[in-house]
């Protein structure tokens, strides 16, 4: 059987259609927002202020939703997902798993934890999650021990 073609390192998985999505609601709400809190003439300087601080903060929270994403090269993994992100070696991803239902990857890990990766996730784009998914199940299995999963 021959080996898969591996993507060139570095490669950045990250759900590129939501991300567009939530980025660009993101910046038309906080317009919309800041453009009506500018023209209602009945708002006083301290209630603009707050629809903006609003728009603001619906949009920051739309930026971090778009956050996720797994870099991998050659040392490794990083995880990034909307808070957290951590940094992996080749060695400790056991498996990767997208199996039928999950939301989003999980790597199994040589200290028996499961990290969730939501850079690969099948909502939009099923099929280039699971492109993705093959993509870093073989950049684990050649590099370090990593076998398949679902």
């Amino acid at each position: 059987m021959s080996q898969p073609e591996l993507p060139a390192l570095p490669v950045t998985f990250r759900p590129t259609r939501t991300r567009a999505v939530l980025l660009t609601v993101g910046a038309a709400m906080f317009a919309v927002i800041t453009a009506i809190a500018l023209m209602l003439k009945t708002l006083s300087g301290g209630e603009r202020v707050a629809f903006v601080f609003t728009a603001l903060l619906l949009s920051g929270v739309l930026v971090l939703l778009s956050r996720p994403k797994v870099v991998a090269d050659e040392g490794g993994v990083t995880v990034v997902n909307l808070t957290t992100k951590r940094r992996l070696e080749w060695a400790e991803i056991v498996r990767v798993n997208l199996r039928p239902g999950d939301a989003w990857v999980f790597l199994d890990l040589s200290d028996g934890t499961s990290l969730p990766a939501l850079g690969i996730q099948p909502g939009v784009a099923k099929q280039q999650a699971v492109r993705d998914a093959r993509a870093l199940r073989d950049l684990a299995e050649s590099r370090g021990t990593g076998t398949h999963g679902g």
